[in-house]
């Protein structure tokens, strides 16, 4: 089942594990428990710290298995066979409770061992989903450090029937107790402050008694993180907030035009750019949304918790996502087939048939990434003309189960409990048309997050912050950068540029107001 440069690589990783470890696997006859079967074979033949035990007579899900350690009673389980990206997730599981200890701060270890209540968490993902490992791995780590805590990753792609029972159309979902728990990328901090209720309360207070920064970075991106080193290493006093660490980078599938480096993901790096910046005596305050921004001699950040925080010069950086049609019942049938990443949701529509709205490039390879999964493939394209890259026009046009249709304005998304079509005009002849379909990939741009700035620093008519050629904004010592700005062309390696421009350049201010007259 596993090759052996894997197998190599998987038994240095487990020379780690100091406890002993019970895999409790739950078979049938099915193929698919075959392969698991091997595959849990192959990795307990790697050490003699883990006990491999079949069971075929009990009613948990088949294929799936039980990390446990030896004594314990652990909550870790896998339904399916944890390949893809969540073989990553299946290693660290190994490690966690075999006793290494997990790279996270003590005090989130100890949040986490003091949570009360019972926490029984089901994940649905697709292997193919890049979204869905930290959600997997945040829950199994819970799991490993308390008991109270158990967390199952369900493969939706091999348990089609309670995906369809459950009406789920976009991965990752999260269950606890039965009831659903939210859809989408979640760090751990993320989830622990919706299931410990007094987190926000205590983030609020620890962030109230910060003092005051020269430079307050708002967002944690390419770009903030760049203005964040910048800063940091001129030796003045740098802080970031940020919603979530890593931005939008989190999720982009494959990078190949980061220069120096051939080819990444959005994690690999978000992960590089996290590293990089706690290199310095950066003060990081991460899963915090700024909802004001109050200029003054000193200027104020308010945060969504309530509590505030004040810096001499500020650099918003705070990045983009993704456009909406705005149309009615987009946001009723979100995650019920209206989707937004092929690469994550795809998987689910296998067979079904499924709309692309946008012909930029994006769309065209999000159509082209479908074909190969989904019966058939409609793009819908505004414009008279598609806007992707020829090449990418020439693949689409050799597709046989995809249909472009061009001047079309979609107004409505139709469906009772989830999507069944949807409608659009004909630009041309004013006609509205009717799809029949099952899902619907929106992918039309971006929109700046800048809706906390109205009325406080200049925007475009795009909602985008106004900045001259220093990334100075309207507001004298407040910079702005990244996909946030009206600098042209939407790149991370841009936006690492223009963050450590705005950083100098809030440098320059502060040498210049703190100087003697």
């Amino acid at each position: 089942m596993l090759d052996a440069t894997i197998k190599t690589q998987l038994k240095a990783y487990l020379e780690k594990v100091t406890q002993p470890i019970e895999i409790t696997a739950s078979l049938d006859d099915g193929e698919k428990s075959r392969e698991l079967l091997a595959m849990l074979n192959d990795i307990a033949e790697l050490t003699n710290k883990i006990t491999l035990i079949e069971r075929r007579d009990d009613a948990e899900r088949k294929p799936s298995f039980r990390i446990n350690r030896k004594g314990a009673d652990l909550g870790v389980h896998f339904a399916g066979l944890p390949m893809g990206h969540e073989f990553t997730s299946l290693i660290l599981a190994l490690l966690q409770v075999g006793g290494h200890p997990p790279k996270v701060e003590p005090e989130v270890i100890e949040q986490i061992r003091n949570l009360d209540g019972d926490f029984v968490f089901e994940t649905y993902v697709s292997l193919s989903c890049h979204n869905c490992p930290e959600v997997v791995q945040a829950l199994n780590l819970m799991a490993a450090l308390n008991p109270r805590v158990r967390h199952t990753m369900v493969d939706g792609a091999l348990f089609q029937d309670e995906v369809n029972e459950r009406k789920i159309m976009a991965v990752p979902t999260v269950f606890l107790n039965g009831q659903e728990f939210g859809q989408g990328r979640m760090e751990l901090g993320q989830i622990l402050a919706k299931v410990d209720t007094g987190a926000a309360k205590r983030a609020a207070e620890k962030i109230a008694g910060k003092g005051e920064f020269d430079v307050l970075v708002v967002g944690g991106g390419p770009a903030g993180a760049a203005a964040a080193i910048y800063a940091a290493r001129k030796g003045i006093r740098t802080g970031v907030v940020a919603e979530r660490f890593g931005g939008q980078v989190m999720d982009t599938l494959a990078i190949e035009n980061f220069i120096s480096v051939k080819e990444t993901d959005g994690p690999k790096l978000a992960m590089a750019l996290e590293e990089h910046v706690k290199q310095y005596e950066v003060d990081v305050m991460n899963l915090q949304r700024a909802v004001k921004l109050v200029p003054g001699e000193v200027h104020e950040v308010q945060l969504e918790n309530g509590a505030a925080l004040r810096a001499k010069t500020v650099i918003l950086a705070t990045g983009a996502r993704w456009r909406e049609m705005n149309v009615p019942g987009e946001k009723e049938f979100r995650g019920k087939g209206v989707a937004y990443c092929p690469h994550c949701d795809g998987p689910l529509f296998k067979g079904k048939r499924v709309a692309v709205i946008g012909g930029g490039n994006s769309g065209v390879e999000a159509a082209i990434d479908l074909a190969g999964i989904v019966a058939h493939v409609t793009v819908l394209e505004f414009a008279d003309t598609l806007r992707a890259d020829a090449v990418l026009q020439k693949k689409l046009a050799s597709l046989p189960n995809v249909t472009v249709i061009k001047n079309a304005q979609t107004t409505e998304v139709s469906g009772t409990d989830k999507v069944n079509g949807l409608v659009y005009k004909d630009r041309v002849s004013g006609e509205e048309k009717r799809i029949e379909l099952e899902g619907i990939f929106v992918q039309i741009g971006l929109l700046p997050n800048t809706d906390f700035l109205k009325g406080t620093v200049e925007l475009s008519r795009f909602g985008e912050i106004i900045v001259d050629a220093k990334g100075q904004t309207s507001v004298p010592g407040v910079f702005g950068a990244g996909d946030c700005t009206t600098v042209p062309y939407k790149q991370i390696i841009i936006a690492m540029g223009e963050g450590a421009k705005a950083s100098l350049s809030a440098f320059d201010h502060l040498i210049r107001v703190s100087a003697p007259a």
